[in-house]
């Protein structure tokens, strides 16, 4: 087959890969997109997008009207292991939280991509690649054969075989934690039209979740910390147990009915730890384990990568790919690593039942500021971080508006 040329490839067509390749639509570079499934279909993930997400996409011009299953979330439920429940209300200054199946917004992505002139090859597995060239990577690509490029970007997911064809770490890792998910139809319980979340005392630092969707419809799922020696096969009847529980049922509606098969998926989390660059490889995405530690939440953390890198290539113009691994793994420090820091923290007061029962009463009693300002804090990583990350604070942090204020 004949040699395919282009200034970037990006391996992977998710969030962080798409997000790449619609920031660089603006720049003179030539991108092509491959992946190995077609689209759409469908990824394991909770489905809800936070602020960060939300801000993220909104740049991208993805607009949400295209996304089928999109869901607007205008308040958060909590419920600690004693059963105290406290609703958390979203500001109203533009969107702060939705929930959209991962098979629709990829698949709406993907189409933003296409129209900004990216050349996406759906079907067409990342194969081997070449980086021994000073100004050139070559990678080998199913049913493409060779494609010839200045800068790679590893959008290929937590188990990234690019990361892995260049030793460049990730041996036999399975992520920090584990999640379980499922969709359920026919939701008559409250959990048809709100976001709640769980704090079972057996599940901490982890979490359950119902995500509301369309047509009383709903994503619900949990996730557990790998390290707490629970065997993976024991997850399947941890979650037949969870659906039996009275509340849970009672969220639900007692008719609610699952479909398909439940779906596990590994959730990477140590973005501090691993090697962002190889040479001209970008990681991004849950390939550089960007993914929040605390509430496992990795859309706006891939959305943010994506575009981070490709900002990194074009300033980097025609220099060497030291300056643009640089300006990338600076960008991505200064993004991420605080909020990184602060969620380890809060996760291991969270890890106790006493420590996750008592947030939720200082929340309860904290009145209406204090309940909407909380909800800010979940949902975005700028108020989480700024604690212990001054050189962030600017006029103005804690008033800053949601996403798609005027749709």
């Amino acid at each position: 087959m004949s040699v395919h040329v282009c200034d970037v490839l990006i391996v992977g067509a998710g969030p962080a890969g798409t997000a790449a390749a619609i920031a660089l639509s603006d720049s003179d570079r030539s991108v092509m997109i491959i992946d190995k499934a077609t689209f759409p279909r469908d990824k394991c993930c909770g489905d809800g997008l936070t602020t960060l997400a939300l801000r993220e996409l909104e740049m991208l011009g993805l607009e949400p009207e295209r996304v089928d299953g999109w869901f607007d979330v205008d308040a958060a439920w909590l419920r600690s292991s004693t059963g105290r429940e406290v609703e958390l209300p979203l500001p109203t200054t533009g969107l702060y939280a939705a929930v959209a199946p991962r098979r629709s917004l990829d698949n709406e992505l993907v189409q933003v991509a296409h129209r900004c002139g990216a050349s996406v090859h759906e079907g067409s597995g990342f194969t081997s690649i070449d980086a021994s060239s000073n100004d050139h990577v070559d990678v080998e690509v199913d049913g493409l054969g060779t494609v010839r490029c200045r800068y790679v970007i590893a959008a290929d997911g937590a188990w990234s075989p690019v990361r892995k064809a260049l030793g460049a770490g990730n041996e036999g890792y399975r992520g920090e934690w584990l999640a379980f998910r499922q969709y359920a139809n026919n939701v008559t319980g409250p959990a048809s039209q709100r976001l709640i979340v769980w704090f079972e005392e057996d599940l901490l630092p982890g979490y359950a979740w119902s995500f509301p969707l369309p047509d009383n419809r709903a994503n619900i799922g949990f996730g557990v910390l790998r390290d707490d020696g629970r065997r993976v096969q024991e997850m399947a009847e941890l979650w037949r147990d969870l659906l039996g529980r009275p509340h849970v049922v009672e969220a639900l509606g007692t008719n609610f009915e699952l479909e398909g098969r439940h779906s596990a998926w590994p959730i990477p989390a140590r973005i501090d730890e691993l090697s962002l660059t190889s040479g001209r490889v970008l990681f991004v995405g849950d390939a550089a384990a960007a993914t929040d530690v605390m509430t496992g939440e990795g859309i706006g953390q891939a959305l943010l990568t994506g575009r981070l890198a490709a900002a990194a290539i074009v300033a980097g113009g025609g220099l060497q790919p030291g300056v643009v691994s640089g300006h990338y793994e600076h960008a991505v420090e200064h993004h991420l690593f605080a909020d990184h820091r602060m969620s380890k923290r809060l996760g291991a007061v969270l890890k106790h039942p006493v420590g996750a029962r008592g947030a939720i009463r200082i929340v309860a009693a904290s009145g209406g500021w204090g309940r909407r300002n909380f909800a800010r804090w979940m949902f975005e990583d700028e108020p989480r971080a700024i604690a212990i990350s001054p050189r962030r604070w600017h006029r103005g942090f804690l008033a800053r508006p949601g996403a798609y204020l005027d749709r």
